[in-house]
């Protein structure tokens, strides 16, 4: 795929940089959710393990390019240490003589974590002089970042063009997952997109509509569709100024023989609220003062047989109101039918973005998943046919 791994590197004495998400919720000082700090450990450990010098490069929220002790990186050594289950130990800056010095002088079996990255504000504008002074403390350079790999910026993408660089065990799952998905997929394969706006979401539609043979469009963006094809959505969330760019992506697709499956039924109700009362019809027939709030199940039903006859399940969005009982449904039960034909190994289901997390998570199907992204915006761009700087710099 045109980048190597940490097992194509020699390791061993090597003091070996790694690019980290690891921007983690914090109530104080204390650590409040570790799963970036969890998921970064396969890497530490397999560099420790073959005899390298672990030294962990990241951003930790918006400081920029001023010090701010709230978002200094020393507030996570002890959640580090804990989950590593090796010495941590920080340096106050991530250039300079100090720097240097910690990182030549850091122990074998033990991690180095410098401190935030942007506290400079050269590292987002991807400063070559700074991008120098980070490469100046390490002998390699491994990515274990994709949350970050569409920012151009020093530590994502310029100390890769200046060190042997690789992917880190995370960057390699999450690469190998989009390039079963997207790059050369079992076919047939089906996207689902949900979420609130076409318009958010033209890009990500525009490239799948060519490279998928089913597309499910769900969430508000469906609305705008059904409006674009006459239908009446009475007061649902619809971006009706779109209705001439959902016609264009109909066209497309259907140039490109790819099917587009919109709700045939749906779950509609007078408020937004959680348990508000709701009656489900058939999607032409939406009242006049009702907005659609979720799919209805003759829909589900039709997804779920199009999973059946598919290998592989992209998934970008929920098909209702998740966030509200029982506007949730068809979110919940589609997910579960995905989820039961992957445990049986018939579908490779990927998903990512914020709000299918949370709607996946909300099923109980996340854990049958293939894969599940948390990348958010780098899980988007990619999906969107996009090219990321982080990882096309690791194939330079």
């Amino acid at each position: 795929m045109g980048w190597k791994t940490l097992d194509d590197m020699n390791l061993a004495g090597k003091r070996v940089l790694i690019r980290v998400d690891i921007n983690v919720p914090m109530d104080g000082t204390t650590v409040t959710d570790a799963t970036r700090i969890e998921k970064i450990v396969p890497t530490v450990r397999d560099v420790l393990s073959a005899g390298g010098r672990p030294i962990l490069l990241a951003h930790f929220g918006r400081p920029k390019g001023q010090r701010n002790d709230d978002m200094s990186l020393r507030h996570l050594i002890p959640t580090l240490e804990h989950h590593i289950g090796a010495p941590v130990t920080f340096v106050a800056d991530c250039i300079g003589a100090a720097a240097q010095a910690a990182a030549d002088t850091l122990p074998d079996g033990q991690v180095l974590v410098m401190e935030n990255t942007r506290f400079h504000t050269a590292e987002e504008k991807n400063d070559p002089d700074f991008a120098a002074a980070l490469a100046a403390n390490g002998d390699i350079y491994c990515n274990d970042a994709f949350s970050a790999a569409h920012r151009a910026h020093a530590s994502t993408e310029g100390v890769a063009r200046l060190l042997p660089s690789c992917a880190g065990r995370l960057m390699q799952a999450e690469l190998s997952a989009l390039e079963a998905a997207l790059g050369t997929p079992k076919r047939p394969v089906v996207a689902i997109v949900g979420g609130a706006k076409v318009s958010t979401k033209l890009e990500l539609l525009g490239n799948l509509v060519g490279k998928v043979d089913h597309l499910v469009i769900g969430g508000g963006m469906a609305n705008t569709f059904l409006a674009a094809q006459g239908i009446d959505v009475g007061k649902s969330l619809a971006e009706h100024d779109m209705t001439d760019t959902a016609r264009e992506i109909l066209a497309k697709a259907d140039t490109a023989g790819c099917t587009i499956h919109l709700p045939t039924d749906v779950v509609v109700a007078r408020e937004f609220a959680a348990n508000a009362a709701n009656e489900t019809v058939a999607a032409t027939d939406c009242p006049a003062d009702a907005m659609i709030l979720d799919a209805g199940p003759a829909t589900v039903s039709a997804i779920n047989a199009v999973f059946d006859t598919c290998k592989t399940l992209i998934w970008n969005g929920p098909l209702g109101a998740f966030e509200l009982t029982p506007f949730n449904a068809a979110t919940n039960a589609a997910a579960a039918h995905a989820a039961a034909l992957s445990e049986q190994g018939k579908l490779i289901s990927v998903a990512g973005g914020g709000d299918t997390v949370a709607a996946l998570n909300q099923a109980g199907a996340s854990d049958k998943f293939t894969y599940i992204s948390t990348a958010g915006g780098a899980f988007l761009e990619w999906m969107e046919g996009k090219t990321l700087p982080g990882v096309a710099a690791l194939g330079a």
